[in-house]
């Protein structure tokens, strides 16, 4: 029985690999195989979004959609923020591994240290790990968190 499972997860692991299907197979990069970075966009664009997606009284989550940005496959996703809309002077961002097989890629930040019951303004872009901006940048949008305990 152990022999029959270990096969099922070899199977399961490695199906894409050996796989008839050519898409399936063109996709697989070896391991310790590095990819040249993929051509970058001509001009990124904000798709969806920024948007709340969760907020706390001292966390949130702002997410936004871009087509692909390409180049680098390594990006961050980064928030510029502050209770005021005319000093944005906090910033914050996350890494994010972008699918070159998609054509968009959606974002995602967490925002820390938030005070309860504050409305905090922001606007969201990307780069490269190079930190070369995607070029994109949001308008001025605004959340204000819940109260001590509260969610959104």
């Amino acid at each position: 029985m152990d022999k029959l499972l270990l096969q099922l997860a070899i199977a399961t692991t490695l199906g894409g690999l050996f796989s008839p299907d050519p898409i399936i197979a063109q996709n697989y990069t070896p391991p310790g195989r590095i990819l040249p970075p993929a051509k970058r966009a001509g001009h990124v664009e904000i798709v969806q979004g920024p948007a709340l997606e969760f907020a706390h009284d001292d966390i949130a989550i702002i997410r936004w959609t871009t087509n692909n940005p390409g180049g680098s496959d390594d990006h961050f996703a980064v928030i510029h923020y502050g209770t005021d809309p005319m000093h944005l002077s906090q910033t914050t961002k996350s890494p994010i591994h972008l699918n070159r097989d998609h054509p968009q890629t959606i974002f995602r930040v967490r925002v820390d240290g938030l005070k309860p019951q504050t409305t905090y303004y922001y606007t969201v872009t990307s780069m490269g790990n190079d930190g070369v901006t995607d070029g994109e940048q949001s308008p001025v949008k605004q959340f204000t968190t819940p109260g001590p305990g509260g969610r959104m």
